[in-house]
């Protein structure tokens, strides 16, 4: 027996229809897409942002090595000494300064590591470092973890840099791990060297990036890195770790410390993070063009100082000034003037042909918010556009680098995606011109391009979709029970911590270490094991 539709019951079934459809195409785009149609990826090629002109870098190059040559640095350790002078510097009792003479600054760029990959533990994390190829990463040195369901903050643990670790892993966006915590229930420094490595290891197979206190502290980190590769030989051939290394005091100032840890690094086969962090206006000049200045300097100091230990030892063009606001002194890494900083010291690294990484994405908010969303998005496109290879920073983080959020880890995956979509450009082919699809659609088709063969063609290849961002009708947010992204967060936080436990470590190799170093704080539990 047939059953005649009435006019609401015939609304009511083409909605059901609409939204069945609805559905069945959002459960698409949500489904895994081939490394080779995906519309965005790892090592994507930026450069469309310049705001240094020609001739502007030229002057900034000429700058940088008059300040080399007749300025130089104080405070190097003699085996630094030793080393530059060795090169080529000269080294001045009277003062105590090291001086590069320009033709060594040149000589040593010209034979400089260039062109290299970061590994990862699993090969397909591994990042050719090269042009203006992009990639984006966690870092910092937060002392506090930002709790979004109570808003407040608590001292940072061992247990967050290894859920962090694990987060990232999970995150098509992130592509690198760099620590972005300090262990504050870790008290002795070879401890926390240690155990931070430990976590960041354990926690993710993509390159890790972290620090160590003094020389002393590498010796065991590198049993420790050696042991997880299978032996020292398989560790030299593919380094999964780099060593974030702040061997500059700024302005000008060799870092007593971090100088011995850099020449361990070397010797031990760790690539060097080369890192000059001044602050605009308190360590480094207010000028824009200035700060730039000197950080290159510093930057190039650190570069002929490997070179002098081991030429062509693989370095990152570190360069990272930070901007104050000026009417307070405090930090403001959220700025405009900290995303022009930024793409600045891309465009040298460029000018150098050198493998450059810069911060972006360091909020100044507290929380994951509308103005954490605006100056993390703003820092890291302009980052990613202009080309920079490792943009450090770019998620996680609060505070103007005291506070890192898990749950922004989440957010700012999506918010990267976008990011690296606009980084892609756009392709002008022969079929993009699209006359044919056009012309067809006007003349012979139905006026739309719903359904249209180009339209289900490019979906999935010319379009990013957010993983967890709103993009519903009113209608049916209200109908789903109004969600907001930062519930939402939360809820996948949990559901990662909850059921995801890494396990590319053999449980062997582990035991081993815990033999050897019974320092080692994080539980197996707090591993799933």
């Amino acid at each position: 027996m047939s059953v005649a539709l009435q006019p609401q019951d015939t609304i009511d079934l083409n909605r059901a229809r609409r939204s069945g459809g609805r559905e069945a195409r959002r459960a698409m785009r949500a489904a895994p897409l081939a490394e080779d149609v995906k519309p965005i990826r790892a090592g994507m090629e930026g450069g469309r942002y310049t705001p240094l002109k020609q001739s502007d870098l030229e002057r900034i190059h000429e700058a940088v090595l008059t300040l080399l040559e007749t300025v130089g640095f104080a405070n190097g350790i003699p085996s630094c000494i030793e080393a530059c002078t060795r090169a080529g510097a000269s080294f001045s009792e009277a003062d105590g300064r090291i001086r590069f003479p320009r033709a060594l600054v040149l000589e040593t760029i010209a034979k400089a590591a260039r062109n290299f990959t970061l590994h990862g533990q699993d090969p397909k994390h591994d990042m050719l470092v090269q042009g203006k190829r992009v990639h984006y990463g966690t870092a910092g040195a937060a002392v506090h973890l930002v709790d979004v369901e109570k808003r407040e903050y608590r001292e940072s643990l061992l247990q967050d840099i290894y859920d962090a670790a694990r987060i990232v892993d999970q995150l098509d966006n992130i592509h690198f791990f760099q620590r972005p915590m300090v262990p504050r229930d870790v008290v002795d420094p070879f401890d926390m060297d240690l155990n931070t490595l430990y976590a960041c290891v354990m926690g993710t197979t993509k390159h890790v990036g972290t620090s160590f206190t003094v020389r002393e502290n590498v010796g065991p980190a590198l049993e420790m890195l050696y042991a997880i590769a299978g032996g020292e030989e398989n560790f030299r051939a593919r380094p999964f770790v780099s060593n974030s290394n702040c061997f500059v005091v700024p302005p000008m100032k060799f870092a007593e410390d971090a100088c011995g840890v850099l020449e361990a690094c070397v010797e031990g086969g760790i690539p060097i993070l080369l890192l000059s962090a001044g602050q605009a206006g308190a360590t480094a000049p207010a000028a824009i063009a200035g700060a730039v200045v000197q950080a290159v300097s510093e930057v190039l100091a650190g570069l002929v100082y490997v070179n002098a230990i081991k030429p062509g030892h693989p370095c990152i063009f570190g360069t990272w000034p930070f901007v104050s606001d000026l009417r307070t002194g405090a930090m403001s890494g959220g700025s405009a003037e900290q995303a022009l900083l930024t793409a600045c010291c891309a465009q040298m690294a460029q000018f150098y042909d050198l493998p450059g990484g810069s911060a972006a994405g360091m909020a100044d908010s507290k929380l994951p918010d509308i103005q954490s969303g605006y100056e993390k998005g703003i820092t890291n496109v302009m980052a990613g556009l202009s080309g920079l290879n490792l943009i450090y920073e770019s998620a996680g983080m609060h505070a103007s680098l005291l506070g890192f959020c898990l749950e922004s880890l989440i957010i700012d995956n999506d918010m990267l995606g976008h990011c690296l979509r606009c980084v892609r450009g756009v392709e002008v082919t022969d079929e993009a011109l699209s006359v044919a699809s056009i012309t067809e659609v006007c003349l012979d088709g139905p006026g739309h391009y719903l359904g249209h063969g180009q339209t289900l063609k490019l979906m999935q290849t010319e379009y990013f979709y957010p993983a967890i961002a709103d993009r519903f009708s009113p209608k049916e947010w209200n109908e789903k029970g109004r969600p907001d992204i930062l519930q939402r967060a939360i809820a996948e936080k949990k559901r990662v911590l909850a059921t995801y436990f890494p396990d590319h470590v053999p449980r062997a190799i582990d035991d081993s270490l815990r033999a050897r170093f019974p320092n080692i704080y994080l539980p197996r539990k707090g591993m799933g094991g």
